[in-house]
């Protein structure tokens, strides 16, 4: 019952208001205000601060600046293997797999469409039919910035705008299509194995979504841009990030690569790790 009425307040709660709100606390500069954000937040989520490059509360001049902290580079080595793929993230795994024709699995019992994920972009859909996925969540307390993983240039990005459901395993298992409703960011790259796509969802509460070049994500319609200066990020280089947590869905083309063995659901992953070979 529990369960169910944390589902029911997701559909009812203004998502864009109360994220609108979030966002306006996360980026206040009123030191006792933020230090008690960041305190709290610390407490409840047991975060330990000796994994960042600003180890003390002071360092830091807002909550987001907090959240969106960077790591030590040394605690998150890049798998260096020319056909070996990088974990885009810190967080766990939330499904990896096939694509059955135009269907990705959600959770038990629940699918979503890769058309619609895409935005109903035909030529893009045609791209990635049958081919791999993996979809990774970030909680809370994990380093939440996005980095590529595979050296690539940037080709097209689509924005599209939607809901703000919270993005966690009671979600996915209860929500139909919970990843095609939220909005979300795409990234199209080539690289010298064949396309990549890296897909940015955005979630309850998420303040925004940033990339490491100029971009506007946010809104009420669909933005499609299209990349003409090459634009090249390496294996491990920084994309983006989330400004609180969400999750990330890579995409390879049919027969491209292999995930990894141990690529279960619920793992636990470290940005950097090896998840699959071309």
């Amino acid at each position: 019952m529990c369960q169910k009425l944390k589902i029911l307040i997701q559909y009812v709660v203004p998502q864009h208001l109360l994220s609108l709100f979030a966002g306006f606390l996360a980026e206040s500069r009123i030191v006792w205000l933020k230090n008690c954000l960041i305190k709290l937040f610390m407490h409840f989520y047991h975060v330990d601060l000796k994994s960042a490059r600003l180890e003390k509360i002071s360092d830091y001049s807002d909550f987001n600046s907090f959240f969106t902290r960077s790591l030590k580079s040394e605690l998150r080595p890049i798998v260096r293997g020319a056909k070996e793929i990088a974990c885009p993230v810190d967080g766990r795994l939330s499904q990896a797999g096939k694509i059955n024709k135009d269907v990705l699995f959600q959770a038990k019992g629940l699918y979503y469409s890769l058309s619609e994920l895409l935005g109903n972009t035909e030529n893009r859909v045609k791209t990635f039919y049958e081919g791999s996925f993996a979809t990774f969540y970030l909680a809370p307390k994990d380093y939440h910035r996005v980095h590529m993983p595979y050296a690539g240039e940037l080709r097209e990005t689509i924005y599209i705008p939607g809901s703000l459901f919270s993005v966690n395993q009671l979600t996915a298992a209860h929500v139909p299509r919970l990843f095609t409703r939220n909005e979300r960011l795409v990234c199209f790259f080539e690289t010298n194995a064949g396309p990549m796509a890296v897909i940015l969802v955005g979630a309850m509460i998420v303040g925004s979504i940033k990339t490491v070049w100029p971009l506007e994500c946010h809104g009420k319609r669909m933005v499609k841009k299209f990349y003409e200066n090459m634009i090249r990020l390496d294996k491990g280089a920084e994309l983006g990030l989330f400004k609180l947590g969400s999750t990330v869905i890579l995409l390879f083309p049919k027969d491209s690569i292999t995930w990894s063995d141990d690529m279960r659901e619920l793992k636990e992953v470290r940005m950097g790790e090896l998840i699959g070979r071309f």
